[in-house]
């Protein structure tokens, strides 16, 4: 198998999905509350043993599954990843009694999980992040005998260690547009550990949906998947909340997202192909100006350059993924370039079926009208195009430079 062709297995399997889609995951998506977690489509998915598949399968397998799903049940693609990206980090970066804890009940669908780095002032920056996690040792001893009025010490907040056991901070600041807030289980959290430090300061914490301190609400968005804000007040964490290292923190979500982007490509793809082959069907069915729709050069050159895109999208997926699982050092590029053209592309087919459909598109519960409120979002989160183009080019001009 390479990169440019799938073999019959593969293609079977996919087949299957979009069928599992189409049968028992769309029936209880459409029973779902929009901006809601659904927590029986989750299940379903673990029952079905695709959630298990999260953390047994490579880069590619992820691809095909959310391809397949998002054709299908654009709900049911976004759950099963919404799964994976919060529990990515346990899995790869989490001790063994954090994986025992979790792992299970998000396999089983049982535990939501939740990836929160984005905030306010720091999305696509995600360097840029001030939910501050201040060593708790530090601060208890600096409010004591300090009177209101008199001056902070400065708090060195790296791995500072509470007098009777492992090193404890407390989480002050806020998340947003956190997908599954505010009703996952439990929260893979990025906080600043060291000021000013950038990239280098920030650790990650796997943060039970239970401590106290911790709330958050609901956001209206123009997609209907589940997505909203985290306050973290005084939010207590320790070293065996810690995922890989304190102060390693950025490492943990590029490695997550360098896994993920590749296969939000793939999301992308699934919806475009989905969106072809509705204007495959219905430009050779409608009646126009005396023949079919599909009789028209403007429109039948529009439907093969819809094709042209989705395929030239679908190989670049493909491409990215398989280096991912070759372990190839140009992964961060490849990702990137698969996320953009993907989600350009998938906006693209998406905006021009609306277009060859008509105003029926756009009525409420129309397939169109479904994928073009979803598409939208792609092209933003997991790094908008603008970061995947900067993404891109750092990593050509590092190519250059080391020639």
């Amino acid at each position: 198998m390479t990169a440019f062709s799938l073999e019959p297995a593969q293609l079977a399997w996919c087949a299957e999905l979009r069928t599992l889609a189409a049968e028992r995951l769309h029936p209880l998506a459409d029973k779902g509350e929009p901006g809601h977690v659904n927590r029986a489509l989750v299940a379903e998915l673990g029952s079905l043993g695709l959630l298990g598949r999260l953390f047994t399968s490579g880069a590619l397998d992820l691809c095909l599954m959310r391809e397949s799903l998002a054709y299908a049940c654009t709900e049911a693609e976004t759950a099963l990843a919404l799964q994976g990206l919060g529990a990515h980090p346990v899995h790869a970066y989490g001790t063994e009694a954090q994986r025992a804890r979790w792992l299970p009940l998000v396999t089983a669908g049982t535990a939501i999980a939740a990836f929160a780095l984005s905030e306010p002032g720091a999305g696509s920056d995600a360097a840029a992040l001030e939910l501050r996690a201040e060593a708790e040792a530090e601060t208890d001893a600096s409010q004591a005998g300090r009177s209101s009025d008199a001056p902070a010490p400065t708090v060195d907040t790296s791995l500072t260690a509470a007098p009777d056991g492992p090193a404890r901070w407390r989480l002050t600041g806020e998340k947003c547009w956190i997908s599954n807030a505010p009703e996952a289980d439990f929260y893979t959290v990025f906080a600043r550990t060291t000021p000013g430090a950038g990239a280098r300061g920030v650790t990650a914490f796997l943060v039970p949906a239970d401590r106290p301190g911790l709330t958050g609400r609901g956001l209206d968005m123009l997609s209907p998947h589940p997505i909203g804000a985290l306050d973290f007040d005084a939010v207590p964490v320790t070293a065996d909340d810690v995922l890989g290292e304190a102060d390693r923190g950025f490492r943990v979500a590029m490695g997550t997202l360098n896994l993920f982007r590749p296969s939000v490509g793939a999301f992308a793809v699934g919806m475009a192909q989905a969106a072809l082959d509705a204007t495959l069907a219905h430009t050779a069915g409608r009646d126009a100006f005396g023949g079919k729709l599909r009789d028209l050069q403007a429109v039948s050159h529009q439907v093969a350059e819809m094709a042209l895109r989705t395929e030239a999208a679908r190989l670049m997926v493909h491409a990215a993924a398989s280096a991912y699982d070759a372990a190839d050092p140009d992964v961060p590029r490849r990702s990137a370039m698969a996320k953009l053209l993907a989600t350009e592309t998938a906006q693209y087919v998406v905006d021009t079926a609306v277009q060859l459909h008509g105003a029926r598109a756009l009525q409420r519960g129309h397939l169109l009208e479904h994928l073009y409120r979803e598409v939208r979002a792609p092209r933003i989160y997991e790094g908008a195009s603008e970061v995947q183009r900067g993404i891109i080019a750092k990593e050509l001009y590092a190519r250059q430079e080391a020639r």
